[in-house]
């Protein structure tokens, strides 16, 4: 696959992403200005939010378990004038790449994790990556979200490409499997290069992530829904975690 081409569908895909939204709720949490933390952003993706951050001040680091998203997020943060870490892992084995202030997770990346010790072993990860006192910080898609994308199909065409998006109950309780078919134009001929892409996502209620993180030694400091400070609702599409290493 031209992963240009797909970064390039990916970034159309999310060219209404609340990235801003994302850089208010780490400022709230850490109740302090940006400037001078370090920030590990894991499932960085094409490098939105750490060009954001680091206009902020933040020192920013990137992970992501896609080489072809990596690339791009490369590209896109030399031509803003800077180059942050960039690291090709998976957050469940996440290596020895420094001390954090900050640890995000954001737009549900933590939802392609399918198995309880996947998820377990991302908490575990990143605990052993945070300085003392430091904040884990991530979304996921609530119970009712996941449900709600069951037998769902979605279709843009955005000019020199295109795409069918379509979503079935997936294998395990509270999953969900997006089957993406898209439709790139080819610059040289003219004709279209079609491309399949299959995704799975799983959500858990909101007390079993508690116990998970619990367990692997952090501090609960907030749950809040839909990037409120409000506690979440049955009806939150959107849940947020804020945690402290103890």
């Amino acid at each position: 696959m031209n992963y240009q081409a797909f970064a390039n569908l990916y970034d159309s895909l999310m060219a209404d992403a609340p990235y801003e939204k994302w850089v208010d709720f780490i400022a709230q949490q850490v109740k302090q200005d940006l400037s001078g933390l370090s920030i590990l952003d894991v499932g960085c993706g094409t490098g939105d939010l750490l060009l954001r951050l680091n206009k902020k001040g933040a020192r920013v680091t990137g992970v992501d378990i896609s080489e072809d998203m990596l690339a791009i997020a490369k590209e896109k943060c030399e031509h803003a004038g800077f180059s942050p870490p960039l690291f090709q892992q998976s957050m469940t084995e996440l290596e020895t790449i420094g001390e954090f202030d900050v640890i995000t997770i954001f737009c549900d990346s933590l939802n392609y994790l399918e198995t309880e010790k996947d998820v377990g072993d991302t908490f575990k990860s990143i605990y052993n990556l945070l300085k003392q006192g430091g904040l884990l910080l991530f979304d996921v898609h609530s119970v009712s979200k996941i449900t709600g994308f069951i037998n769902q199909t979605f279709a843009e065409d955005v000019g020199n490409m295109a795409y069918i998006w379509t979503s079935f109950p997936g294998e395990y309780p509270n999953s969900v499997e997006h089957e993406v078919t898209f439709f790139i134009e080819n610059e040289q001929n003219g004709l279209f290069e079609r491309n399949f892409e299959l995704h799975k996502q799983r959500t858990f209620p909101v007390e079993v992530y508690l116990n998970w993180l619990d367990e692997a030694g952090f501090e609960i400091t907030g749950t809040f829904g839909d990037f409120t400070l409000l506690e979440p609702t049955n009806e939150s599409e959107r849940i947020f975690f804020s945690v402290k290493k103890k």
